[in-house]
């Protein structure tokens, strides 16, 4: 799970924006002011900070060009009311990524902080399933699975695509010899093999359930 740290000193937004971000699947910690954000970032790895500027004994600014002299190069958001261009501009010379301004849509910051660690996410879990995304393994129950090329192919494309179907034309795709009967035969050996639920979207194709 990517996880993320927050400096904000008003504790009505920092929860709302906790909540909102765990429930889009980051894992959040809440840092109160700069010496506690401070502190955190040698306690623990993160992978993008957002920080606001004015927050109490060390402000944003100050933290992030802290942190960059001590070669951190963590990925940061400047979340601020401070929109003139000399903080803005203060932001981006400390060392920031990006600069949001507040008041924001929570949904503009998730866009954001999706750019900005889109290239982090290695894996990929469905159920008792995992996808290592950099090597294709496929394990199950954490054992690798070991399955013949189609099939295992056939199953990469479904659970990368979960919720999504996978087209029909694009399963065929993974045959070396494509036919719809090599197709079924395929999907089924997979349900019964793994106990999996793999259903026909009737027009499109095949979706794991």
């Amino acid at each position: 799970m990517i996880k993320l740290l927050l400096l904000e000193d008003d504790p009505s937004l920092a929860k709302t924006l906790k909540k909102y971000l765990e429930r889009n699947g980051y894992s959040v910690t809440w840092a109160k002011d700069g010496e506690e954000a401070m502190e955190l970032t040698y306690a623990n790895s993160y992978d993008l900070y957002l920080f606001d500027i004015n927050v109490p004994l060390i402000n944003g600014i100050d933290l992030l060009s802290n942190l960059r002299d001590a070669e951190d190069t963590t990925p940061t958001i400047i979340i601020s009311a401070l929109v003139d261009v000399a903080s803005v501009t203060k932001g981006f010379i400390a060392g920031a990524d990006d600069y949001l301004k507040k008041p924001f849509d929570p949904d503009e910051l998730l866009v954001r902080i999706q750019s900005k660690t889109s290239g982090l996410k290695k894996r990929v879990k469905f159920k008792n399933f995992e996808v290592d995304l950099q090597s294709d393994t496929i394990y199950k129950d954490g054992e690798e699975l070991h399955l013949g090329q189609v099939q295992k192919s056939i199953l990469l494309a479904l659970i990368k695509n979960h919720p999504n179907p996978v087209t029909k034309e694009e399963l065929l795709l993974l045959h070396e010899n494509p036919s719809d009967v090599a197709l079924r035969v395929n999907i089924t050996k997979l349900k019964k093999s793994l106990d999996i639920s793999i259903e026909n979207v009737r027009g499109v194709g095949y979706k794991i359930i």
